[in-house]
C-alpha cells in the first residue's frame, strides 16, 4: 500500500500506474481487437473513434481534477487542448507523406499505430529531458517564453505554407543512401528479404510503409519541438505535461481518417494557434514582474482564441470544396 503511494516526480506512484494502465488498455483494443485485420478506416468509424479518445482523456482530465486539485485539472485540460490543436498540421503533413508514398489506406492506421507509439516513447524522453533542465535551471522557462513567441510570430508569418516533409530531397536521399529502400509496398510488412540486383544474394529490403513510419516519426519529432515546451509554460508538473501530451496524440491517429480530407478547410486555426503560442511565450515572460496568471485565464483564452479560429474557418470556406489529400 506504501509503495502506491510513493511520490514518482512529484505525483503518487498509483496515478502513474492508472494512467500508464488505460494506456495500455487502448492501445491492445486498438490494434489487437478493433483492428486485428488490415482494412480501410471509413470517416464514421474515425470519428466515432475520436470521439471515444477524446472521452478518456476528459474523464482522466476529470479525475486529476478530484485527485489534484482545480489548479493542476485545468493546466492539464489547457495542455490537452494546445496539444490537440498543434497537432492538426500533423494531420495534414502526414496525409502528404501517405500520398507521396502511395501507402495504401488498409496499411495506413498500422503506420500511424506504429507511430503514436514511437511518439509516446519520443515525448517521455523530451519531457524528462524538459523537466530536469526546469527544475535544475528555473531561467529556462524564459527562454521556452521566448522560443513560444518567436515560433508563434514565424506561426504568423507562414500560415499559408506547410513543411513539405515528403517531398524533401535531402531527406530522401539521405534514407536511400543508408537503407535498401523497395520501390513497392508489401502488404503490411516493414522489412522484407528480397534478391540485391548488385550482388544476387538475398537481402533485407526495407518497404515505403516503414519510410512513412521513419517520415511519421520524424514529423512528430518536428511538431513535438513547439508543443512541449508550450505545456512546460503551461505548467512545471511532469505528470500533467506527459499525460496531456499523451492522451493528445493518442485520439490523434483516429481522428486522421476523418480529418485528413477536410484539414485545409481550417486555414484560419494556424493564425490561432500562432496567437496562442504568443500568448503563452508572453505570459511566462512575464510570470516574474506581475506574478503566475490564474489557470482559468489561461484555459479560458486558449479556448475562445482555437474556437474563434475553428469558426472563421469553417465560415469563410463553408462554399469551398473538399480537397482530398490521399488515396
Amino acid at each position: 500500500m506504501l509503495l502506491v503511494q510513493t511520490p514518482v516526480l512529484g505525483t503518487p506512484a498509483w496515478m502513474w500506474l492508472v494512467f500508464l494502465g488505460i494506456v495500455a488498455l487502448l492501445l491492445v483494443l486498438d490494434l489487437g481487437v478493433l483492428h486485428k485485420h488490415q482494412r480501410q478506416i471509413g470517416v464514421r468509424e474515425s470519428l466515432a473513434l475520436s470521439m471515444g479518445y477524446v472521452s478518456v482523456a476528459l474523464l482522466f482530465g476529470a479525475g486529476v481534477w478530484w485527485a489534484m486539485g482545480a489548479t493542476n485539472g485545468m493546466a492539464y485540460f489547457t495542455g490537452f487542448l494546445v496539444e490537440k490543436s498543434l497537432s492538426m498540421d500533423n494531420v495534414f503533413v502526414i496525409a502528404l507523406i501517405f500520398a507521396h508514398l502511395d501507402i495504401p489506406r488498409q496499411y495506413q492506421h498500422r503506420v500511424l499505430f506504429w507511430g503514436i507509439l514511437g511518439a509516446i516513447l519520443l515525448r517521455a524522453i523530451m519531457i524528462g529531458v524538459g523537466a530536469a533542465l526546469v527544475s535544475r535551471f528555473s531561467w529556462v522557462l524564459y527562454l521556452f517564453g521566448a522560443f513560444l513567441m518567436f515560433t508563434g510570430v514565424r506561426m504568423w508569418i507562414t500560415a499559408d505554407r506547410l513543411p513539405n516533409v515528403a517531398n524533401n530531397a535531402l531527406l530522401l536521399q539521405f534514407l536511400g543512401r543508408r537503407l535498401r529502400v523497395g520501390s513497392e509496398v508489401k502488404g503490411k510488412a516493414f522489412f522484407v528479404r528480397l534478391t540485391d540486383p548488385m550482388t544476387g544474394r538475398a537481402a533485407l529490403w526495407t518497404t515505403p510503409l516503414f519510410l512513412a513510419l521513419f517520415l511519421v516519426e520524424f514529423v512528430d519529432l518536428l511538431f513535438a519541438v513547439d508543443s512541449v515546451p508550450a505545456i512546460f509554460a503551461i505548467t512545471r508538473d511532469p505528470f500533467i505535461v506527459y499525460t496531456s501530451n499523451v492522451f493528445a496524440i493518442l485520439g490523434l491517429r483516429a481522428l486522421y481518417f476523418a480529418l485528413a480530407a477536410v484539414i485545409p478547410r481550417f486555414r484560419y486555426l494556424k493564425f490561432a494557434l500562432a496567437l496562442v503560442l504568443v500568448f503563452i511565450g508572453v505570459k511566462t515572460a512575464i510570470e516574474g514582474i506581475v506574478g503566475k496568471l490564474p489557470s482559468i485565464v489561461s484555459l479560458s483564452v486558449t479556448f475562445a482564441l482555437i474556437v474563434g479560429g475553428v469558426m472563421a474557418s469553417l465560415w469563410k470556406t463553408r462554399s469551398a470544396p473538399l480537397a482530398v489529400c490521399q488515396r
